[in-house]
């Protein structure tokens, strides 16, 4: 069993599952959802789907092309640790968070290098479809990220006697993100939580040896 899920098949198992969930659930939001439409699962779920030319969460920095090309460089780079880690035998849950990321970053890199050309522009009263006719609504690199998952855990409004703020609509935990976000924040938090003293022996074993 151990010969069978050796920490490079544990990571391979982890980038085409991630990959795999986190396409097939943007795919068929953007195919079967109009802009800004919302679902409502519970008080606190939605899936509202939206779309975003920045980093995760929906921020929005610097140019398109230039976020494109950094989450580039940052999968390839990513990916050659991930690749040392491996080969030098790191913890297998340090290998699994380190792969967690590498996979979201890669996820949103999809989205912004093809999305532009394989679908058509999704509006308030089109959705969009695969390979449309008339071409996609952005060259190759200009793509945007979809996104769907909201959690309005708290919505409600400040006490009116509070000041400043009294009577003021307030959301607790406002972004909307979607499972290549989650597969990063969940690899980071994972590691911060349980691999934080390990990340400089680890990086320094990798470095010394390449």
């Amino acid at each position: 069993m151990s010969k069978l899920f050796t920490k490079g098949r544990i990571a391979l198992l982890i980038i085409f599952s991630v990959l795999i969930i986190d396409q097939v659930i943007k795919v068929w939001i953007k195919t079967h959802m109009y802009w800004h439409e919302s679902i409502r699962m519970t008080d606190w779920f939605y899936i509202y789907f939206t779309e975003n030319n920045g980093m995760a969460f929906g921020m929005e920095i610097f140019g398109k092309l230039f976020l494109t090309s950094f989450r580039i460089i940052a999968v390839a780079v990513i990916g050659w640790f991930l690749y040392k880690f491996v080969k030098q035998g790191m913890k297998t849950g340090f290998i699994v968070c380190v792969a967690l990321i590498l996979t979201g970053a890669l996820g949103n890199i999809i989205d912004s290098v093809l999305y532009g050309v394989l679908f058509n522009e999704s509006t308030h009263s089109q959705i969009a479809s695969f390979m449309p006719e008339g071409g996609g609504y952005a060259p190759l690199f200009y793509g945007k990220v979809v996104d769907m998952f909201y959690f309005p855990i708290i919505d409600t409004n400040w006490p009116e006697w509070m000041p400043l703020i009294g009577g003021d609509h307030f959301i607790f935990f406002s972004p909307i993100f979607n499972f290549a976000d989650a597969a990063i924040s969940c690899g980071i938090i994972a590691m911060l939580l349980f691999y934080s003293k390990y990340l400089n022996d680890a990086y320094h074993a990798v470095t010394k040896k390449s």
